[in-house]
This record gives structure tokens, sequence and C-alpha cells, in this order.
């Protein structure tokens, strides 16, 4: 039976500690093999994990276990302890590195100017809102970048429950008025443009608080609001004194109140935008009587629910008014030019008009007397739109001094085939503009196939070895031929939209619109293809 003890004897003896040996515990073993001394790493022990991280760190608390457990140990009874050797005393722990804290990053090493300068780029793009309030709640240093008076420049104020009933739209206004109190005189300060939009009834605080804490306001817009009083309007034309741009647009205000507004801030009025109804005959009296003289852009339009009245509008009287004017827009109206008479001399006319737009989806009554008497005295007109004036012919705007016309619209879109211009002309158009044209629309137009080959032959005869700066056509529904739209194809190498649709001269497949570079010179590329050879 001592047989099979000698070998357990061995295998003890075999792990069996030497003398004077430290026992590791499997913790120290780890930490050893994973931040060895002299590697630059150190670990960091959480509940979860173990992370190995670089650098110098704090003394290992494996370290100070063992020396708290060292100063437990109690010494040894008996003679083993009077012969046992005093222990040398420990050597102190070196003095862990400072912790350093976390990097602050570069929102906060850079300069607070740079930064409102960045700020200032998206708000450009994109406007204050949300980026401002999303950004102030990153840090102090950004927050302290979005409060700038100076990126608040322009603002557009709407109810949150503006689609939903009264009572909780009433209740969403006077929630919003409430932050307006702080944000008007905090952040609105340098407020230069701002747009209303849905508010019903808490109008006329609103615009109260805008004259008293943005004194820079130069644009005003109310759209779909209701409440708008005079003594609002005149309020924030005396406080505001650089306020010269207002868009009423589809709001409910009285004419009392915008003609109070345009006698205090009529001299200063660059910009009006309007909505065609049965009091815009007395704001239209009040520019014709010279009260906004330097007023450069005015556009009337229709609401949607649309106005059949007639709109009486003097042409000599609104020349005399409104000598300044760079752009007129009388859109979707009914318009009945009063005539001039026998005898009766031309107006002033518009020296500096730049842009002319009577389109309308209906019939008017616009005729080449009236266009004369408008554009008379109008050489740097560069946008003419005449879409659904069927009695424009191309002969009366042949006769028009203008000769860098860059926008052409003689579109007629849901017109009767009696009501198309005559068959023959169009070369009259092309041959005065060719040079200058940037887009044309002959959409609906009844001139004949070789009419419009003569007319687009203009665009391929360009002296000088120079291209056409032609970028958009519209021959919706005209009776052009393959051969006129290869042509005129290749010859503008800008073209970059092409128009097609109900074209009965074109193949199938092909009669549709042609957007970007790739898609024109696709169609080019078909045309080529199934147009016949000349035997």
């Amino acid at each position: 039976m001592a047989a099979p003890v000698v070998p357990q004897a061995r295998r003890r003896a075999g792990v069996a500690p030497l003398a004077g040996a430290r026992v590791r515990s499997a913790e120290d073993w780890w930490w050893d093999r994973l931040a060895p001394s002299g590697s630059g790493c150190h670990l960091l022990q959480s509940d979860s994990m173990l992370l190995v991280l670089p650098g110098p760190g704090p003394a290992r608390a494996r370290t100070k276990r063992r020396v708290a457990r060292r100063a437990q140990r109690q010494p040894l009874p008996g003679p083993r302890a009077a012969a046992a050797k005093p222990k040398a005393t420990p050597r102190p722990e070196p003095a862990p590195a400072p912790e350093q804290g976390p990097d602050a990053g570069w929102g906060d090493r850079i300069p607070l100017e740079i930064l409102v300068q960045i700020f200032g780029l998206l708000v450009a793009a994109d406007g204050p809102m949300p980026f401002l309030g999303r950004a102030a709640r990153v840090c102090r240093r950004w927050q302290e970048a979005a409060s700038q008076p100076a990126l608040w420049h322009t603002v557009t104020l709407s109810p949150p429950l503006a689609s939903r009933p009264a009572k909780g739209g009433v209740k969403a206004e006077k929630k919003l008025l409430a932050s307006l109190e702080w944000l008007m005189p905090n952040r609105f300060s340098q407020l230069q443009r701002l747009t209303l939009i849905h508010w019903k009834s808490q109008v006329h605080p609103v615009l109260q608080l805008v004259g008293e804490s943005c004194p820079r306001l130069a644009f005003l817009k109310l759209s779909d609001c209701h409440g708008v009083t005079t003594d609002a309007l005149v309020m924030l034309a005396k406080a505001c004194r650089q306020l010269h741009s207002l868009d009423l647009q589809h709001s409910m205000v009285e004419s009392t109140a915008v003609v109070s507004f345009l006698e205090e801030a009529g001299p200063r009025m660059r910009k009006l935008w309007l909505t065609y109804s049965s009091q815009t005959t007395a704001i239209l009296g009040a520019l014709m009587s010279s009260c906004c003289p330097q007023l450069q852009v005015l556009e009337v339009s229709t609401g949607i629910n649309r106005n059949s009245t007639p709109l009486q509008l003097p042409v000599e009287a609104l020349q005399k008014g409104c000598p300044q004017l760079q752009v007129l827009r009388l859109l979707n109206l009914t318009w009945l030019p009063k005539p001039s008479g026998r005898g009766v001399a031309l107006g002033p006319g518009f020296p500096s008009l730049e842009e002319l737009c009577l389109a309308s989806s209906t019939c008017n009554f616009v005729s080449n007397e009236v266009l004369g008497r408008l554009l008379h005295s109008s050489p740097n007109l560069r946008l003419l739109d005449l879409r659904g004036c069927a009695r424009i012919t191309p002969a009366g705007l042949h006769n028009l001094p203008c000769q860098e016309l860059e926008q052409l619209h003689l579109g007629l879109y849901g017109m009767s085939d009696r009501l198309t211009l005559t068959k023959e002309g169009s070369p009259l158009l092309t041959q005065k503009w060719y040079h200058t044209l940037r887009e044309l629309d002959l959409s609906g137009q009844g001139f004949s196939e070789k009419d419009l080959e003569q007319a687009l032959a203009a665009f391929s005869g360009t002296c000088g070895g120079s291209h056409p700066a032609l970028c958009s056509l519209n021959l919706r529904g005209t009776r052009v031929t393959p051969s006129t739209v290869s042509s005129v194809v290749s010859s503008c190498p800008s073209l970059l939209y092409l128009n097609l649709e109900s074209c009965r001269c074109l193949p199938r497949g092909l009669k549709r619109a042609y957007r970007g570079l790739e898609e024109v010179q696709w169609c080019l590329e078909q045309l080529l293809i199934t147009s016949p050879s000349p035997n």
C-alpha cells in the first residue's frame, strides 16, 4: 500500500512553493498579464468590464489591498516569532499621477467670434430655427454664441396649433406670445425680417412687441393673419424707421389700415405685396397719388377664392405715382385697362422697369396697345411674362424698345383654339432677342411648322462662333417637327429644359419634358435615330 502514496507525495512536492516565495493570486496574474510594468499602460476596473488605457494611471487597487493585508497579519506565536527576523519596512508607494480631465474639444477651444461666423453661415442657409435652439443646449460656449442677436435677423413665427380648432389655436398663440415677451428684447433686438403665419387673435400684441424691441426691422410679412388693426400698422411704421417692405398677401387687412400705413411710411417704402379684393382699389389709389415715390416692387395677385371683379388700373396714373418701379406683377387678374383715348399723350412710362408679369389662367384684355403704353420707355426690361394674353401678337412685341430681353413667356394654358395667336410671325421674336434669350415659352401657340422652323433657326446662326444663351425651351402643344428640334438642341449646348409634350409632329415616346443635360442629349440621339434619312 506504500507504493501508491509515493507518487502523491511527489506530486504535492512538485507544486509546493519554495521557501520565502510569494504566492500570487489569479487577480495579480491577470493584472501583470494585461498591463505589465514598463508597458506604458494601466488598467481601469469597473462593474462589468476591465479597460486597458494608455499612459500612467493611479496606483493599482490590488497593491493597496496587499499592503492592507500585510498590516493586519499577527506575529507568529512561540519561539518562531522570536527567531523570526524583523521585516524590512516597505517602500512608500509612489504618489499617483494627477488625473487629467477630458479634452475640452474644438467647440470650447475655438474663439467665440469664429464660432458666431460659423453659426451665421448655417443660419443664412437654413434659418435660425431650429438650429440655434439646439446648438444652445450643447455647452456653455455654444449657448453664448447662439444667443448673439446678430444671428436672429430672420425669423418666422407660426402657432403650433394653427390647424386645430379656434379654442386650441388661441391658447397656442397666447403661449407663444408669453415666450416672445422674453425673446423680443433678448434675442430679436437686431431682427430685420419677420414673417407671421396663421395668427388669428394675437397679431396686435405681437406687432406691439416688435415695435418696442426691433428698431431695425426692414421686412414684414403677414400671411393668413386676422385682426390687423390700423393702430398696429401705424405704430409699427413710426417705431421701425427702417421698415421698407410689406407683404399682406392672403391676410385680412382693412384698406384704411394699409392706406394709413403707407401715408406714414410711404417715402421709404420699396416693396409691396397685396391680394386683390374689393378694397384694393383704395390702396392703388394711394399709390397713384404719389405716396410711395420710391416704390420698386408692386405685386397684386388673387387669393384662394378668386375675385372675378375686373381690376381698374389707369396705366398713366400709376407711372406718375411710382416712377421708380422695377418689378410689376399683376397675377391671375382680370385687368380691364382704361382706354387712353384719341389725342392723349403717353405717360412718363417706367424707365427702370426690369420685370413685367401679366400672367393669367383666363382670357384678359391686354392688347398690343396696352402693352405699348406700359413699356414705351422701358429699355432695361429683362423678363416679360404674358402667359394667357391671347391678344398679344409678335408684331406688337417686336416694336418694344427693350433690346436685351432674357425671359419671354407667351404660353397659352387652358385656352381654346379660337383664342390662339395668328399662325405666323414667330421669327420676329427670335430674330430680335436670339442673342440674349435664356428662357422661351411658346406653349400652346398655333404657329405653323414652317414658321417655327424659321423662328428656331435663329439660334443656329449666331455670329462670331458664340453659342446661344438659351437654357429653357417650352414647345408644348406646338407643331414643331423633329428636324427643327434636332437643329435647336444641337445649336444650344446650354439647354437644360425642353418640353415637347403634346407635339403632334413628333414620334411616339419622345413627347415629354426633358430636364437636365443628359436627358436633353438623349432626346437628340433618339431624334437622329428615328428621323428619316434624306434621299
